[in-house]
C-alpha cells in the first residue's frame, strides 16, 4: 500500500546512464550521496537557536561525476520537477570572484556550495544529480543537494574532512545563493546522521544527542500532501524577521533565551502576530526537549501528544505555516487507534505529514487516509491565502497522497544502502584520491 522508491544503487545506476548519454559514452569516476531527512518535532526553532530532533531518511541525492581539465563547469539533473534547463554550463571565475545566482533555481543550490566550499578553489568538473527526496516536500531536498555535492567536491579536492563545518558551509550556501535564511538542522542531520537514531541537535552550541529508535514495534510514516512549497520568496524569511523582532524587543540574543514569562511580560510591547510566532518558539523548543526525554523512556504516547501540539501551534493558532490538506492529513491519522501523533513537518506551506505509530496498524491507517482525504492527481496551481502559491494534483476520486513507511526505525537501514556520518562515499576510481575512499566504497564500473 505504500509508494515505492528507488534504492541509492538504482538512483547510481541512473545518473551513470543520463552522463553517459550527455557526455559522450563517458563513465563518472565519482559517486556519492547524501540523504534527507524528516524532523520529528521542533519546527522553525533552528533559527532560533533552539533544538530540533530530525532523522535521516533513505531518501537521498546522489551526485556522480568527474573531474576535468580548466575551470569549465557542466551540471545535469535527472529530476524531473526540476525547473528548466536541466544543463547548466558556466565556467569557476579565475580570480576568485563570487558565483552569481541565477536560473534555473536548482543550479544555485551547486554554485553556493561551490562557493563556500573550504578548500578553494575548486577544480572544473562535469557531473550528474539524482534524487529520490521529493522536491517541496519539506523532506530537504536543497539541504540532501547541498550536502552531496558538497561530499563530490571532496573527492575531487579534499578539505579537512570537518563535519560541523561542512553542514555550516551548506547552510551558507542556502543562504547567499537560494536566499532562504534556514536554520542549521537540514544541513546538520544530512552530514552527520546516524543510523537507527533521531538527533536531538542544540542550534546554538551545535551539540547533537544521538536517541535511539530501534523499537520494532514502531512505525513512522511519512505522508507527502502532493502541495509543494517553495521557501524561496515565501513567508519563510517573514516569519524568522518576525522571530528575530520578538529576541529584540524582549532584550534577548534569541528566542531561544526566553521564557513564557518574559513574553507574557512584553505582550503589550508586542503586536498580536510577533507575539504569537515568538509563543510558538518559545513553547516548541521547550516541547521538543521534552519529546526527546519522551522518546528516551519509550513513553510514545507522550511523544505523540507533544507531536499533536506541535502540528496544532503551527496551523493558524500561532504560527501559521500549515495548509488545509496537511491538517487533513494528520486529523485522518489520529482517527486510527494505535497512532501514537502526527503533525506537519518541514518549514510547512506544503509537503509532509509525520506520524509515529504501533507497526500493526500501519495498513488500516494508510486506508483511513486514503477513504478520508481529498488529496488528487492532475496538477494545477492555485494561490493561498498566504503570499506563496501551492501546487495542487486533483482527482476525481478520493486517493491518498504517496507514503513512505519506516519500519523498526534501524531495520530499514539493513535492507537498504544509506548515507550516514561520511555522507557515503559509494565509488571513486581515480587514484589520487584513492586515499579518501571510505571502507565502504563499491565500484562505478
Amino acid at each position: 500500500m505504500a509508494s515505492s522508491f528507488p534504492s541509492v544503487s538504482e538512483l547510481v545506476a541512473d545518473a551513470r546512464r543520463l552522463y553517459g548519454q550527455a557526455f559522450g559514452g563517458e563513465a563518472p569516476q565519482v559517486a556519492v550521496c547524501a540523504p534527507g531527512r524528516v524532523n520529528l518535532i521542533g519546527e522553525h526553532t533552528d533559527y532560533n537557536q533552539g533544538f530540533v530532533l530530525p532523522m535521516a531518511l533513505p531518501l537521498v541525492t546522489v551526485v556522480v561525476g568527474s573531474q576535468t581539465a580548466g575551470q569549465d563547469v557542466t551540471v545535469v539533473t535527472a529530476t524531473e520537477d526540476a525547473d528548466e534547463p536541466h544543463r547548466v554550463d558556466f565556467s569557476l571565475p579565475s580570480d576568485g570572484s563570487p558565483l552569481s545566482p541565477g536560473l534555473p533555481s536548482w543550479a544555485n543550490y551547486v554554485k553556493g556550495v561551490i562557493q563556500h566550499y573550504r578548500a578553494p578553489p575548486v577544480p572544473g568538473f562535469r557531473a550528474v544529480i539524482a534524487s529520490s527526496v521529493p522536491l517541496g516536500g519539506g523532506l530537504s531536498s536543497s539541504a540532501s543537494l547541498e550536502v552531496a555535492f558538497y561530499t563530490f567536491l571532496q573527492q575531487l579536492k579534499p578539505d579537512d574532512g570537518d563535519k560541523v563545518s561542512k553542514a555550516l558551509a551548506c547552510q551558507q550556501a542556502e543562504h547567499t545563493h537560494a536566499g532562504v535564511p534556514c536554520g542549521i538542522m537540514d544541513q546538520f542531520v544530512s552530514v552527520l546522521g546516524k543510523e537507527g537514531h533521531a538527533l536531538l541537535i542544540d542550534c546554538r552550541s551545535l551539540e547533537a544527542t544521538a536517541i535511539p529508535l530501534a523499537d520494532p514495534s514502531l512505525v513512522i510514516l511519512i505522508t507527502n500532501s502532493n502541495v509543494k512549497h517553495s521557501l524561496t520568496g515565501s513567508e519563510y524569511p517573514t516569519r524568522r524577521r518576525q522571530c528575530e523582532k520578538a529576541a529584540s524587543i524582549l532584550g534577548k540574543a534569541s528566542l531561544r533565551d526566553a521564557t513564557t514569562k518574559d513574553l507574557e511580560g512584553a505582550k503589550d510591547r508586542l503586536d498580536d502576530v510577533t507575539y504569537r510566532r515568538a509563543r510558538h518558539v518559545i513553547e516548541e523548543i521547550e516541547r521538543t526537549a521534552q519529546a526527546a526525554e519522551s522518546l528516551k523512556r519509550g513513553a510514545y504516547r507522550e511523544f505523540g501528544k507533544l507531536m499533536v501540539e506541535s502540528h496544532n501551534s503551527l496551523r493558524y493558532d500561532l504560527y501559521e505555516v500549515s495548509c488545509s490538506e496537511l491538517d487533513e492529513l494528520v486529523s485522518a491519522a489520529m482517527e486510527v487507534e494505535g497512532v501514537f501523533g502526527s503533525r506537519m513537518t518541514g518549514g510547512g506551506f506544503g509537503g509532509c505529514t509525520v506520524t509515529l505509530m504501533q507497526a500493526d496498524v500501519i495498513d488500516r491507517t494508510i486506508l483511513h487516509i486514503k477513504v478520508n482525504t481529498h488529496i488528487h492527481t492532475l496538477t494545477h496551481t492555485h494561490t493561498h491565502t498566504h503570499t506563496h502559491t501551492h501546487t495542487h494534483t486533483h482527482t476525481h476520486t478520493k486517493i491518498t497522497c504517496p507514503v513512505w513507511i519506516f519500519t523498526g526505525l534501524s531495520s530499514i537501514y539493513k535492507k537498504l544502502v544509506s548515507c550516514y556520518e561520511t555522507s557515503h562515499i559509494l565509488a571513486n576510481s581515480l587514484s589520487l584520491m584513492r586515499r579518501s575512499v571510505s571502507a565502504s566504497s563499491v565500484s562505478v564500473q
